[in-house]
């Protein structure tokens, strides 16, 4: 791949890029027609439906394991209230790192410029989205799920040396996975209402900031100098790695009254688990692929993560 200036018309394998003022300004434009408050649009004093799940069972991790056959009708429910925690723990978390990323990203372009408005507007939904999906978990009176204290310490470098194309690689991880399971679960009138309502107002807000976090990375793929492309393509490797492993918190299982060692070794072994984390990522996967992310020892990584087919 050509480095080119940035005043050339840049390209990439999916064609003319462009440019990234016209880009900000159109996501400008959606998000003043489609944002949202989540205090004011989610009726949080409803109590919960009884008989309805908090994330749809097949995409729970232990489905149609040996182990969730033997489960109870209650403590399939209790799994999926304590997943949906860990998952909506696992959301802000990486909302905070993303949102340090993008402040490094803007620190040194113009203020005034649409590029930089889109990205403060992206951290602000982003605080909206944090503080929604620590509303919900407090509410529903699960724990909260950190990620491992060794991963939690890994971020603070990341978050100090990750270059722009690293940064946007890891935005959209953390992003679309979770986006093609909310998609999943907003519409699913078997799920809580509170929590389609959750999911609904992550989908429309995170359409924007995946598209601008797709553009930005085909234009840094493009334009980085070759040691930046080729360090982006092993740390999103990496960061595959240690996202699909804090996926779910395998406290999850004890709390729910399981053997943690079992239920871990049932997920891992389970054919069902697998496609599901694979068809979420294979959009991502394949964009990935397209503009030559997944090269070498990328891809290798993203198959030992398990989110990738060999």
């Amino acid at each position: 791949m050509t480095t080119v200036t940035e005043s050339e018309l840049l390209h990439d394998a999916l064609g003319l890029l462009r440019d990234r003022e016209e880009v900000a300004e159109r996501l400008l434009a959606s998000s003043a027609r489609h944002s949202f408050d989540p205090d004011k649009e989610l009726d949080w004093d409803a109590p919960f439906e009884d008989g309805k799940w908090f994330w749809p069972p097949e995409l729970l991790s232990l489905y149609d394991t040996p182990l969730w056959r033997k489960m109870s009708e209650d403590q399939r429910f209790e799994l999926a209230r304590h997943e949906a925690a860990s998952l909506g723990s696992l959301g802000i978390w990486f909302e905070i790192i993303l949102m340090q990323l993008l402040v490094r990203h803007i620190y040194d372009k113009p203020v005034t410029s649409n590029h930089v408005r889109y990205a403060l507007t992206e951290i602000a939904d982003e605080c909206r989205h944090s503080m929604m999906f620590a509303r919900v978990i407090k509410k529903g009176g699960s724990p909260t799920y950190p990620v491992p204290r060794l991963y939690h310490n890994l971020a603070r470098v990341l978050k100090t040396v990750s270059t722009t194309p690293g940064s946007f690689a890891a935005t959209l991880l953390g992003e679309e996975i979770l986006d093609w399971m909310q998609r999943l679960t907003f519409p699913d009138d078997r799920v809580q209402t509170l929590m389609r309502g959750v999911t609904r107002i992550h989908v429309v807000e995170e359409a924007r900031h995946v598209r601008y976090a797709r553009e930005e990375l085909r234009r840094q793929m493009v334009t980085a100098p070759r040691w930046e492309r080729e360090l982006t393509r092993v740390s999103c490797g990496e960061a595959a790695r240690v996202f699909s492993t804090c996926f779910v918190n395998p406290q999850v299982y004890e709390n729910v009254g399981l053997d943690r060692r079992e239920a871990v070794a049932q997920v891992k072994a389970s054919g069902h688990r697998r496609e599901v984390m694979q068809n979420g990522a294979k959009r991502l996967t394949d964009f990935l692929d397209d503009i030559g992310v997944m090269n070498g020892v990328s891809r290798r990584l993203w198959v030992s993560s398990g989110l990738l087919a060999r």
